[in-house]
């Protein structure tokens, strides 16, 4: 076996190996997204199988010891790939020797939390930090670079371990966001907005480095960040069934309160940048989505597939 080639001061592409790994198992292995990595760029099925063959020179290192056994099983061939053998805890043990542990621990460990229509959902991180989600959202993570995380979609309550010398990166769309010791609010959608409740958040720090502290918002609209002042207890107020706004667009507060609804909430055209103000009691709306009405000065009418917002006749 080459220790050249495994040697982590000759670079381990740890991204590709962490692929290697991933797919030797047939059960839990992503094919979809592991086809989508390979045709992202061209070069990636090259390294894939740089990986695969690292994988390969351990497990024959590992094969000409016969006092260690090692539980084999074979996986189905992927397409366009070489079968590739299930890595037991022995042959872990292998390819940590081989290309050393902190290459083998730094290697990503991405995992995606979603939740569905009405549902809500915590998530611990091993630096004592939380995430919590709300309805139709999804979070993009990794166990081995736990300060970061990606919002993909919906809205997400963070609630951070201030480090210092590590800060918190959180990525939502094109907008990045480092925590200075915080509690704070993102929202992803018609309108991408951010609300501090603790603490504070620096805003685009390699671009206009808006700090925010706590009862400051930000509203992205195009180029532009729009500032504004926000009650810190009424961000993150939908983990205890209320929402809250201050002049934004209709179609913006459907698209909010659709979140926490089995069914969602569409806007007519004819009023969806009309500018709501006040507070909605989420579990009322649940119980009766027509308590939007008097609220909201329109007619709520049922669909065929949720709830549509009309100007009143």
């Amino acid at each position: 076996m080459s220790q050249d080639r495994l040697s982590p001061a000759h670079g381990v592409d740890t991204v590709a190996l962490d692929w290697a790994l991933r797919m030797t198992d047939p059960v839990s292995a992503d094919w979809d997204a592991f086809t989508e990595w390979l045709e992202a760029d061209p070069g990636h099925a090259e390294r894939y199988d740089r990986a695969a063959a690292t994988l390969m020179e351990a497990e024959e290192a590992l094969s000409a010891q016969p006092e260690v056994p090692v539980p084999v099983a074979i996986a189905p061939e992927p397409v366009r790939r070489h079968p590739l053998r299930w890595v037991g805890g022995a042959m872990a043990a292998a390819l940590i020797g081989a290309i050393g542990v902190t290459a083998w621990q730094d290697r990503p460990q991405p995992y995606v939390v979603e939740t569905a229509a009405g549902e809500t959902r915590r998530i611990p991180l091993s630096d004592g930090s939380s995430v919590t989600l709300a309805g139709l959202s999804r979070v993009e993570l990794d166990h081995a670079e736990p300060r970061r995380a990606v919002l993909a979609r919906g809205e997400a309550l963070f609630q951070v371990r201030h480090d210092a010398q590590h800060p918190f990166a959180v990525q939502a769309g094109r907008l990045a966001l480092v925590d200075l010791g915080t509690v704070f609010d993102v929202r992803m959608g018609g309108q991408t907005r951010v609300a501090v409740a603790e603490g504070a958040v620096m805003v685009d720090p390699k671009g206009a480095a808006l700090r925010l502290d706590a009862g400051q918002a930000v509203t992205v609209d195009g180029d532009r960040l729009i500032q504004s002042a926000v009650e810190p207890q009424e961000v993150g107020g939908w983990r205890e069934g209320r929402l809250a706004f201050d002049g934004v667009p209709l179609g913006v507060v459907a698209e909010d309160v659709s979140r926490f609804l089995a069914r969602p909430v569409t806007v007519a055209p004819a009023i969806a940048a009309r500018p709501f103000r006040g507070t909605i009691d989420l579990e009322a709306v649940r119980r009766d989505p027509a308590v939007l009405g008097p609220l909201m000065d329109v007619r709520v009418r049922r669909a065929a597939t949720g709830w549509m917002l009309e100007p009143r006749e």
